[in-house]
């Protein structure tokens, strides 16, 4: 990658990254103790299953593409949500995330995921999305509304569509929901990757 391809993706990419990462940290500190056992729009995952995912992959994970290192074994088996300040300490991971995101040499190469290799854009990007769509679902499992600039929404759609036939191959996604053509682009991008926008209780 270049030195203009470089800062083009950083400059395209961060600036969706911090704001996700803020809305995820604030759906986190609206979750309760008692909703982390109640059932979520995710298949058979609870709440804290579902937590627990979306704090591994978008924080921990999304710091460790980054720095080119593998997901330790004691996180991918971890319970985050067993400490009563998981929501404070995933809003200081993402921090931590997204800083180490926040230098264009970062977004050179590619990142290699053990089984493939990938740009590290589309890792970033896609990483984004899950912080975005499993924010929704969160927010939505536990009374709250998630929300980004409709310039954050439309980076998110492409993403979901661009990516949308990988994830369905591997059950990432169920089929696509049908929404109006101009519904929100947020309530768009969550369509396409199989959730209905309509489940929100806000």
């Amino acid at each position: 990658m270049n030195y203009t391809k470089r800062n083009d993706a950083y400059r395209n990419v961060h600036p969706h990254m911090v704001e996700c990462a803020a809305e995820a940290a604030r759906v986190a500190r609206g979750v309760t103790a008692a909703q982390l056992s109640e059932p979520s729009h995710c298949a058979d995952w609870d709440v804290r299953t579902l937590v627990d995912h979306w704090v591994l992959y978008t924080a921990h994970g999304l710091e460790h593409r980054a720095l080119r290192t593998p997901l330790p074994d004691e996180l991918t088996a971890c319970d985050f949500t067993a400490d009563p300040g998981w929501a404070e300490a995933y809003a200081e991971q993402l921090d931590r995330a997204v800083a180490a995101w926040n230098d264009p040499v970062v977004w050179e190469g590619e990142v290699d995921l053990g089984t493939a290799s990938l740009p590290a854009v589309d890792i970033a990007s896609m990483i984004v999305k899950e912080m975005a769509v499993h924010g929704w679902d969160v927010a939505a499992a536990t009374g709250q509304p998630f929300r980004i600039s409709d310039d954050a929404a439309r980076f998110v759609l492409d993403v979901v569509d661009t990516h949308a036939e990988i994830y369905r191959r591997y059950d990432g996604f169920a089929d696509p929901v049908d929404v109006p053509d101009d519904a929100p682009v947020f309530d768009r991008a969550l369509a396409h990757s199989g959730r209905d926008p309509r489940l929100s209780a806000v």
